[in-house]
């Protein structure tokens, strides 16, 4: 006989810990993938900064760049961020909108260049330090549809509960809440009508396909404390070392919904709220070297981030039916509730590395034109864990990711103390061996004046990239994914203002 409604624990189910995630592999890419950020000037030229030196994002972009500055400098920079996601499933759309306030970037750089006309090759260098944001988590999307969908949450159910036998079931993750909601319920007789002791089967008694929908809200930000020197040497080459440290807030909530048109259950909801927190380092080595006069070329190597993560999980699940007789338990079912235990766990989590190059070219002093490239391999990203077996999600990462090459163009045009912008990026699909387009286009432009000891840059960014969400998966005789796929337009646009000053 099973409770209705199960009691909130402390302890750490294995199993839990694997099916509440829903997946590890999917944290290997949102935590990995980090664009090139910095100060306004910089993001109005695409984020283009390998091969450019004297700006305060070469602290925890290309170290190197801080053997240009020959004067100290601090700057602040304001941001203000929109997401909007517009959704598709079933050729119904829905339109979500997410907006914040946010510090990209403060940074300093203390400036010691080597004075006189010594014979040395040392020039002097400077040290930086800056707190930057990377990445943005806060965003909401989801689906809703007055057409019946093709499959119901209960099919995933059944399939993941198959093979468990009865007694361990209830520990089994949501597979267990909708166990213990009656949603599924194992085959107690085989063919001959004879009792199944400990049965491994499942089936349910509800039919027909219900009405869906699910709403997805996220939360939290990625940001980096960078300690970096870059030296000049014979004003030709220049040579710099950074030391990262990441700090890391996820949360996600998740709410599913189903109703049936047909009883006997009239509807279902899951709920479930994940919160990650965590810390990183990572080590960043670059070179930027001028052949000739105009021409700068800069090389960027950056380590993978190691990172060590904390999470916590809960999920409740809720079946209301039409007063429906189940036999099988001699019980008359209403209203039914069940609760997760409350899960605690740790991993660890290497993101892969980023190689990367670029030139400029300068047009004398009205400004210059500087493009980037660089790769990044997500299929190298590893999980390591003592509370989970961590081999299936290392597995699907190597599967599911690619390497990309991203790229960035970006140019600067000077008309007396006035700066004028513009830049355009692409980030390639992480996704291997798929038909769907998931590449990220970036476009900005800003504008920045320098006076003096006193500079002021704004830039206007835009991205839009598309997404598929999964809310369960069903498996069809081909292996072929049948469950719910929802199309995710995603369209993000910020503004940022940077103030500096040099000293």
């Amino acid at each position: 006989m099973r409770l209705t409604i199960l009691i909130f624990s402390c302890l750490l189910f294995t199993s839990n810990l694997l099916f509440g995630q829903s997946g590890y592999y999917e944290d290997a890419y949102r935590f990995s993938h980090v664009k090139p950020g910095g100060s306004s000037r910089i993001m109005a030229i695409g984020g283009t900064q390998w091969s450019l030196g004297g700006d305060v994002s070469n602290i925890s972009g290309n170290p190197a760049g801080l053997g240009f500055f020959r004067t100290s400098e601090a700057s602040i920079s304001i941001g203000y961020s929109d997401w909007a996601v517009n959704t598709s499933y079933l050729g119904q759309n829905k339109s979500y909108n997410t907006s914040n306030f946010n510090l990209p970037n403060l940074s300093y750089v203390m400036a010691n260049p080597k004075e006189g006309l010594g014979s040395g090759a040392f020039k002097g260098g400077a040290f930086g330090i800056s707190l930057q944001r990377l990445a943005n988590f806060n965003t909401e999307y989801g689906f809703f549809s007055d057409q019946i969908g093709n499959t119901s949450i209960i099919d995933f159910y059944l399939q993941d509960a198959n093979g468990i036998r009865e007694s361990q079931i209830e520990s089994f993750g949501l597979t267990g809440l909708a166990y213990s909601t009656y949603q599924i319920n194992p085959v107690i007789f085989d063919d001959d009508g004879n009792p199944i002791n400990d049965p491994d089967t499942y089936d349910s008694f509800v039919t027909g396909f219900p009405f869906q929908d699910e709403n997805i809200t996220q939360e939290g930000s990625s940001n980096q404390i960078t300690f970096s020197y870059g030296a000049n040497f014979n004003h030709k080459l220049f040579v710099g070392g950074a030391l990262g440290i990441r700090n890391l807030s996820f949360t996600s909530r998740k709410n599913y919904n189903e109703e049936f048109p047909d009883g006997p259950l009239i509807n279902s909801a899951l709920a479930e709220r994940l919160f990650i927190n965590g810390s990183g380092i990572n080590l960043n080595l670059g070179i930027i070297f001028k052949p000739i006069d105009y021409l700068n070329l800069g090389f960027s190597f950056q380590s993978p981030t190691w990172y060590a993560f904390n999470e916590e999980y809960e999920a409740s699940m809720n079946a209301n039916y039409d007063n429906y007789e189940f036999e099988q338990e001699d019980i008359i079912l209403g209203r039914v509730e069940a609760l997760s235990d409350y899960i605690v766990g740790s991993y660890n989590l290497n993101t892969p590395l980023r190689i990367g190059g670029g030139a400029t070219f300068f047009l004398g002093k009205n400004g210059f034109i500087s493009a980037d490239v660089d790769f990044v391999d997500y299929s190298n990203a590893n999980i390591k864990s003592r509370d989970f077996d961590e081999g299936p999600d290392n597995e699907v990462i190597k599967s599911t990711y690619s390497s990309t090459l991203n790229y960035r163009l970006g140019a600067e045009f000077r008309i007396d103390k006035i700066r004028l912008r513009g830049g355009y990026a692409y980030f390639g699909d992480p996704i291997a061996n798929s038909d769907f387009d998931r590449s990220t286009n970036q476009i900005s432009g800003g504008v920045g004046a320098k006076l003096n000891n006193f500079s002021i840059d704004l830039a206007l960014i835009s991205q839009k990239n598309n997404g598929l969400y999964s809310s369960y998966q069903v498996l069809d005789s081909q292996n072929n994914n049948i469950g719910p796929v929802t199309e995710l337009e995603n369209k993000i646009f910020t503004g940022m203002l940077t103030l500096g000053f040099s000293f």
